[in-house]
C-alpha cells in the first residue's frame, strides 16, 4: 500500500472493492470473490492500466504434493480444498477482467520482496 501511496505512475488505488461472483467447487454453491486490490497505473506509453491483484503466499498458488506416504492427511486435504477455492476464485477474476480489458495479477513474497 505504501508503494501504491509513493509511486508517482499509479494513479489510483482501492482495497477490497471489486466484488466478483463465482461458483465453489465445494459446494457447488455461488459464493463473492473480493480481490485485494485494483489498481490503476500509468504504463510506459502514458496509458492507463487496470490492474486486480490478489496477495497470497507463494505455497498457496500451486497445486498442493500429495503425501509421500500415501496417507491423505488433513493438513493436506485443507490445503486441496483451498487451492481448489482459490482457483475457482482466479478463474472467476481473469474472465471478469477479460471482459473489461483488465489485468489480473497474483502477487507472491517472491514478487513484493
Amino acid at each position: 500500500m505504501k508503494t501504491f501511496d509513493t509511486n508517482s505512475n499509479v494513479v489510483s488505488w482501492s482495497s477490497e472493492e471489486v466484488c466478483i461472483p463465482y461458483v465453489s467447487p465445494v459446494d457447488n454453491k455461488k459464493h463473492k470473490y473480493y480481490p485485494d486490490f485494483l489498481v490503476e497505473v500509468k504504463n510506459k506509453m502514458g496509458k492507463i492500466d487496470t490492474l486486480l491483484i490478489e496477495v497470497k503466499p507463494e505455497k498457496q498458488t500451486t497445486e498442493p504434493s500429495k503425501p509421500k506416504s500415501g496417507k491423505l492427511t488433513r493438513t493436506y486435504l485443507t490445503e486441496v480444498k483451498s487451492y481448489a477455492i482459490n482457483t475457482a476464485k482466479w478463474n472467476a477474476a481473469k474472465k471478469f477482467c477479460h471482459v473489461r480489458g483488465w489485468k489480473f495479477k497474483i502477487l507472491t513474497e517472491k514478487d513484493i520482496f
